[in-house]
């Protein structure tokens, strides 16, 4: 099965792309590192199941999937409050993005991102 995790890089992204790499499947990691980093999935690179995409999913991408793990999203409240308007677009405009993919391909989508992370209030 050919897979695509979104924010690949981050901590949660990165375990999922272990495990799926683990169970035999053919990865596809799409981060852009705002908040994910390479050494996550370091371990990957040159795997032939294993393909790193940098890129900023707020703009479309086609690929050909059967899977999508939509994990990307500057989850932390120090990253989102940098940044609230990018949050926003992340959480909109990418699972827009990701939804038309997954349409297009009949992939299953699952969403993991926080629905309103740019949405909290500074405390």
């Amino acid at each position: 099965m050919r897979i695509l995790i979104t924010g690949g890089a981050g901590f949660i992204g990165s375990h999922l792309i272990d495990r799926l790499m683990n169970a035999d499947h053919d990865v596809i990691c799409l981060d852009n590192f705002y908040t994910g980093h390479k050494r996550n999935i370091q371990h990957w690179l040159g795997n032939p199941n294993f393909e790193l995409i940098r890129h900023d999913i707020t703009e479309p991408i086609r690929l050909e999937i059967d899977q999508i793990y939509h994990l990307a999203c500057p989850a932390s409240p120090v990253h989102y409050q940098y940044n609230p308007v990018k949050t926003v677009k992340t959480n909109v405009i990418v699972t827009l993005n990701m939804l038309g993919l997954a349409k297009r391909t009949k992939a299953r989508n699952q969403l993991a991102s926080p629905p309103n992370g740019g949405l909290s209030r500074k405390r």
